[in-house]
């Protein structure tokens, strides 16, 4: 009986032993299954990090799109916008640019449109598993459509383009999820909702449409669905939008880069892949499943963002430049500009007005650099320092006129973002009117961010510059040629600022007619002081090559002059009649390019040597 008893208790055992192992047993397919999901979450992470990655280093950028995105509280801009197709995307991405001011902030929240976009796409398509990774690739266009803008930034008139894609895009996924939790009959409903929400979504209405009628055998819904698709915005057109040109109306919202002089269609092209991705995905969805589908979509989606990502250390460094110039932040503009080789021409000015008011403008300007480089631009376009900084360049020299000029003409055409209300500001306080100063400033403090924003005192450097300038408009060009020719000829002002302005623009000019009067007022004007060193450099070059019949006469430091005799022998030795004087400059710059005599010679664009005359004319 007790052996009976025992072998029951022996099969019992071994049959918990058996069940035990048989579940803790790790099945071919779990296995699998783990590794799918690792996959799935590593090419996740990766691209993840990459997005963000990007949007760190494009911060000024951001801080930039809201800085030159208008926004303005009230109906008549609300109204204004409605009155176009995609009008209200455009209000809404408009508002959620200005959230850029803090950019980390404003990277935050479209991280979080891009998140619910996955994962909304996911069950609007009806992704499992691996398949899932393919939201990814519309991700990926939004994010190329961010940093592929470069100096469009500063000249395009598309109303809350930083955020309107995005949130077009998120409402037609959501209204996709919607329709297909709906049984099929009910889809006719759909194509006509549709057709009425074509003002508020425009182009993806009609992806809407294409999308849902894809995602199911093809019956006679459907190709009513694609008929509607085909004359929907034809039909607004002709009985609601007729007063606007049929281009404003055809694809409404999809981004087009287009001014009366330039084109880019490049940077369309992330918005027609994203609804190229759209249509393939309820085609292609459901046989992508594999492990392999999570690592060729991050892959995929970061090949195409790098091959279309404009990024450059100048373009960055003139945002930068200008958002501590807007501050009065001199100190930090300097910064910048000492760690830059080769600045723009929208630097070198920033660069001289932070010398001026630091101190040191004729002591460290041409060290720093003064030649200005062209600036990096892949596309056709057209952008110079009138749409980068001129109106901030015009206030900081005392010229109110010609700023407020500048901005109202680039405000009529880029809108009044918080850059123009703030240098209108500025500029209406300058002037002493202090009502027009509150209604600009009140216009600033309805956007967020800016609720206690208040124009920064006028120094006592621009009010002495405003005096010397004459009271009106002396010209219809803004350039930097405009501005050096400009302020050169204040060579009668009294003021020290303005005197030390007039020297230092005659030297740019490399006039010697222009030179010697200024410089006579410059000695006038500060005496007992030490004779800056760029000047000092200045007076030999031109008593050399362009002396006054009446000279006068200034001491200056041997060691200049040595260095000068120096300067003179080591570019004969280098500098042959027709060879490339840009090659003889650059072989010069790292010994001489600190030096006004480098910047006489090569600060121009000036290619080829003639015989063996060098640099700009300086004949009096």
């Amino acid at each position: 009986m007790e052996d009976i008893k025992f072998l029951g208790k022996s099969l019992a055992f071994l049959n918990n032993v058996t069940t035990f192992a048989s579940n803790s047993k790790v099945t071919p397919m779990n296995k699998q299954n783990k590794i799918s999901s690792a996959i799935f979450y590593v090419s996740l992470l990766a691209f993840i990090s990459f997005a963000i990655y990007l949007l760190y280093i494009n911060q000024e950028v951001l801080y930039t799109a809201h800085d030159r995105s208008e926004f303005l509280y009230g109906s008549p801009f609300f109204h204004a916008l409605l009155q176009k197709p995609f009008g209200l995307m455009q209000y809404v991405g408009a508002w959620l640019t200005q959230l850029f001011c803090h950019p980390a902030l404003g990277a935050g929240v479209l991280i979080a449109i891009w998140t619910l976009i996955f994962l909304v796409g996911t069950k609007a398509f009806r992704l499992k598993s691996s398949a899932s990774a393919l939201m990814l690739l519309p991700v990926a266009c939004l994010l190329t459509s961010v940093v592929d803008l470069g100096y469009w930034v500063y000249v395009s008139t598309i109303r809350g383009y930083w955020f309107s894609q995005s949130v077009g895009y998120l409402v037609m996924l959501l209204l996709l999820w919607a329709a297909r939790q709906t049984p099929r009959k009910w889809h006719l409903v759909w194509y006509l909702l549709a057709f009425c929400l074509y003002p508020v979504l425009g182009w993806f209405a009609l992806l809407f449409v294409l999308c849902l009628a894809l995602t199911e055998k093809p019956t006679w819904r459907e190709l009513l669905g694609v008929v509607l698709l085909l004359f929907t915005a034809a039909i607004w057109h002709t009985q609601f939008y007729s007063n606007l040109k049929s281009d404003d109306v055809m694809l409404a919202g999809l981004p087009r880069f287009e001014t009366p002089s330039d084109s880019t269609p490049r940077l369309s092209i992330p918005f027609w892949a994203l609804g190229a991705v759209s249509v393939l995905i309820p085609l292609c969805g459901k046989c992508l499943s594999r492990r392999v589908v999570p690592v060729l979509c991050a892959v995929a989606g970061i090949l195409f963002t790098l091959s279309f990502m404009f990024h450059d250390k100048n373009y960055i460094d003139e945002m930068r430049m200008v958002r501590y110039a807007e501050a009065d932040n001199w100190k930090e503009v300097l910064q910048v500009a000492e760690a830059t080789k080769k600045p723009t021409t929208t630097m070198v000015f920033l660069k001289n007005i932070a010398l001026m008011n630091e101190g040191g403008l004729l002591d460290r300007s041409f060290k720093l650099g003064n030649d200005g480089e062209n600036i990096t631009n892949p596309d056709s376009l057209h952008v110079s320092l009138l749409d980068i900084a001129s109106p901030l360049v015009y206030y900081n020299y005392g010229m109110m006129n010609e700023a407020i000029r500048l901005n109202f003409e680039n405000s009529i055409q880029a809108g009044f973002s918080p850059f123009y209300l703030k240098v209108l500001a500025r500029c209406a306080l300058a002037k002493g009117d202090k009502e027009l100063m509150e209604r600009y400033t009140t216009l600033l403090r309805h956007l967020p961010f800016y609720g206690n924003w208040q124009p920064a005192p006028v120094t006592e450097k621009v009010k002495e510059l405003e005096k010397a300038y004459p009271d009106e408009l002396t010209g219809v060009e803004n350039s930097d040629s405009y501005i050096v020719n400009t302020i050169s000829l204040w060579s009668d002002s009294v003021s020290k600022v303005a005197s030390e302005q007039v020297l230092f623009y005659s030297m740019l000019r490399c006039d010697s007619r222009r030179f010697w009067p200024s410089l006579r007022n410059y000695v006038k004007t500060h005496e007992d002081e030490e004779f800056p060193l760029h000047a000092q450099e200045a007076y030999i070059l031109f008593m050399d090559k362009a002396p006054e019949k009446k000279r006068m006469m200034i001491p200056v430091q041997q060691t200049i002059y040595d260095r000068y005799m120096k300067f003179w022998d080591t570019l004969q030795k280098l500098a042959r009649p027709g060879e490339n004087l840009r090659d003889v400059g650059e072989k010069m710059r790292n010994e001489w390019g600190d030096t006004y005599w480098w910047y006489n010679i090569f600060g121009r664009k000036i290619f080829v040597i003639n015989n063996g005359n060098f640099g700009h004319e300086v004949q009096s």
